[in-house]
């Protein structure tokens, strides 16, 4: 049994559960050899087969765990590895602050048709490149989306069987015993974008139930009866889909952001900023010295000559330098004009004269008197 400080692989440690899935927990943990945050997830094993059995399902799921690490898309959790240990096999995964869609929708209620369309752009285009790339996801629900905090959106446990979707998004042909293809996924993204603007499934809870009409879903019905209509031969394309919901928000798609993490405070233009004024503890500001006025300030009469230029010759000019005129430091001594001797040098001239005319008398009285 996992538990936290547990070692897998001889070389991830559990931390602590930050979720549950169809399979199990999901752990936060620490790679202890490439000093990265991961999370990881024991993958679905049937419990009880054979010998024989169990290592067919053993060597599925590492098989599985391997197709899903040849995902690459903004909008698909990144597989690092997968890898036994002991009977059981994990999947090692790109860690993502976030929460499940079914989770937000418990606790925020339902979106928007505009929401949910920008929603489903995001995930068809995700699920565009899993098909071209010949994997099926099989298990698309609301436990399979993932809000994150920034505003991303984040497919998971793809190609992953887990033991099967939930009978409400499941498709019919899969429900009936077919394999999972294509069609299926454009299904089972239906029932989850109608399941987040009605808040239930399109067939109820067990899929069995006759289809409800959406009524909330406004000018989202139309692609949405498309993508759940019972014959997969007739169902739009992933592609196709993605057009569809592209024509629904008039290609203004923006990041869905839901409400997991605290939003930035903003300042409004209104407000004066005055002296000893301090913004909200959650904005980050750098530290700069505070005006004494309130602001907007006067700009001051004068301006500077370069900013006085540029604003009378508009457009791209060259602005030519003027240097300001140079200011005598302080306490700086007077700089002598031409034909002028400071007053040490007249000193040291005095001084040399003096000598000159002293050796000149000694000289004078020698001769005196040695001749």
């Amino acid at each position: 049994m996992s538990s936290e400080g547990s070692i897998v692989g001889g070389r991830y440690r559990l931390d602590q559960p930050i979720g549950r899935g169809r399979a199990g927990i999901v752990w936060l943990a620490f790679d202890t050899r490439l000093f990265r945050t991961v999370a990881m997830k024991r993958m679905y094993l049937p419990v009880g087969l054979p010998p024989d059995r169990a290592e067919q399902a053993r060597s599925a799921a590492m098989q599985e765990g391997k197709d899903a690490a040849r995902i690459e898309h903004a909008c698909a959790i990144k597989v690092f590895d997968v890898l036994p240990d002991g009977e059981d096999i994990w999947l090692v995964m790109e860690y993502i602050p976030s929460r499940s869609m079914s989770t937000f929708l418990a606790e925020h209620g339902t979106l928007t048709p505009e929401q949910a369309a920008s929603l489903g752009i995001q995930l068809g285009k995700a699920l565009t490149a899993i098909h071209a790339a010949g994997i099926v996801h099989r298990t698309l629900e609301p436990g399979t989306v993932l809000l994150a905090d920034d505003g991303g959106v984040k497919l998971t446990d793809i190609g992953i069987t887990g033991g099967g979707p939930t009978p409400a998004y499941r498709a019919p042909e899969v429900t009936r015993g077919l394999p999972p293809s294509a069609p299926a996924d454009v299904f089972s993204l239906g029932a989850t974008l109608y399941a987040a603007v009605e808040g239930m499934p399109p067939f109820g809870e067990d899929g069995q139930s006759s289809e409800r009409p959406p009524q909330k879903a406004g000018v989202l019905s139309g692609a949405l009866r498309k993508m759940l209509r019972e014959d997969p031969l007739v169902r739009p394309t992933m592609a196709d889909t993605v057009r569809s919901l592209s024509a629904i928000t008039e290609g203004k798609e923006t990041a869905f952001i839901p409400p997991t993490a605290p939003a930035m405070p903003t300042v409004p233009a209104s407000w004066p900023v005055t002296a000893g004024a301090q913004l909200p503890q959650q904005m980050p500001v750098q530290q700069a010295p505070v005006q004494q006025a309130p602001f907007p300030q006067q700009l001051p009469q004068q301006q500077p000559l370069q900013q006085a230029a540029t604003q009378q010759m508009p457009g791209p000019v060259a602005t030519q330098y003027a240097p300001p005129p140079v200011q005598p430091a302080p306490n700086a001594a007077p700089t002598p004009s031409r034909g002028s001797l400071s007053p040490a040098t007249r000193k040291w001239l005095l001084t040399a004269a003096a000598i000159l005319v002293a050796v000149l008398v000694g000289v004078g009285i020698a001769e005196l008197l040695f001749v």
